[in-house]
């Protein structure tokens, strides 16, 4: 399958999982709902994270969730002066796969247990609600103390995902569209339904993008960074059919950094250029919109996509390995 599925959306990140086993117990505090202060607390502690890190800890699934609600778990320790020293994100809503979670430990806190404390406990409620005991996590960046934390608490290491990027200011490609194929923007209202559908095709073996529903799609639309000049669309100009699709991402920052968000072309319409020529459009969109620099992810085990990828200048920046429990 030639496709691309955006950021980490759907499993999320662990972020922060090393630290010295303490034998005292830590006390976490689990809760189902967030205060609008303890959401502002979590968010800086993972913004505290990533400019020590030099990534986001927290996923976009988790940050959807923080704002909008889900049904899972919220675990945070806090210090001796009631600061927020470390969070986890359980969430409980895919029964197919069991639940994920996403941890995160303040800079100023790590190397004290926590992270194995909010891992443990994060066991302990996926075991309540999954009777296999099933739990997925992300070890951002691939990092040993990760990786081994996650090997001593019984996780196996099974996917990886890869984070590419590319220079903008670079020369790009030429890729021209079939002639019988037309590219235009996405209208919201209009082209919902036909787009999960053809995302729905286009990613029906992976295991968190071809599940979206109207609802995921619809929380996307409604964050300030979405915006339907960059999600573009190929459509057959005989029969108005989308063929495939381009939706980029900008993400605030210093300097801004564009994102090929998600790409993907109807199994129908492989080997007709589609992809390339959708991957070349969206850069020189995101390049017409002043950014420099591009960033995508990828499955590592999905060799059509890194191909494409590589030929239109993309190289390797980061990896994250997801573990499995149970």
């Amino acid at each position: 399958m030639l496709g691309h599925s955006g950021s980490p959306a759907a499993t999320g990140y662990c972020g922060g999982m090393t630290g010295a086993f303490t034998p005292d117990p830590i006390p976490v505090d689990r809760t189902d709902r967030l205060t609008a202060a303890e959401t502002a607390e979590i968010v800086a502690l993972a913004q505290a994270a990533g400019a020590a890190d030099g990534a986001d800890p927290l996923s976009e699934a988790v940050l959807l969730r923080l704002r909008h609600g889900g049904a899972g778990a919220h675990l945070l320790i806090r210090d001796r002066d009631d600061t927020l020293a470390g969070y986890a994100h359980v969430d409980l809503e895919d029964a197919v796969d069991g639940p994920w979670a996403e941890v995160v430990v303040h800079p100023a806190h790590r190397r004290k247990g926590l992270g194995r404390r909010l891992v443990e406990e994060a066991l302990a409620v996926a075991r309540e609600a999954d009777p296999r005991g099933r739990l997925r996590m992300w070890a951002h960046g691939d990092h040993p103390s990760a990786g081994a934390l996650a090997v001593d608490l019984g996780f196996a290491r099974s996917r990886v995902l890869l984070q590419l990027r590319r220079p903008l200011t670079q020369p790009m490609p030429e890729r021209p569209l079939p002639e019988h194929v037309h590219l235009r923007t996405f209208e919201p209202g209009r082209d919902d339904a036909a787009w999960l559908d053809l995302n729905a095709r286009a990613f029906a073996s992976h295991p968190e993008q071809g599940r979206w529903t109207e609802r995921d799609l619809r929380l996307r639309m409604e964050e300030p960074w979405f915006d339907p000049a960059g999600f573009l669309l190929a459509v057959e100009r005989a029969t108005g059919r989308l063929l495939g699709f381009h939706w980029t991402k900008v993400h605030d920052g210093t300097p801004p950094i564009g994102e090929v968000y998600v790409l993907g072309v109807d199994p129908d319409a492989h080997g007709q250029g589609l992809g390339a020529a959708l991957a070349v459009a969206g850069l020189r969109y995101l390049r017409e919109r002043g950014l420099d620099r591009v960033m995508l992810y990828v499955e590592e085990s999905n060799v059509a996509a890194l191909t494409l990828y590589r030929r239109l200048g993309f190289a390797h920046w980061a990896a994250h390995v997801l573990y499995r429990h149970g």
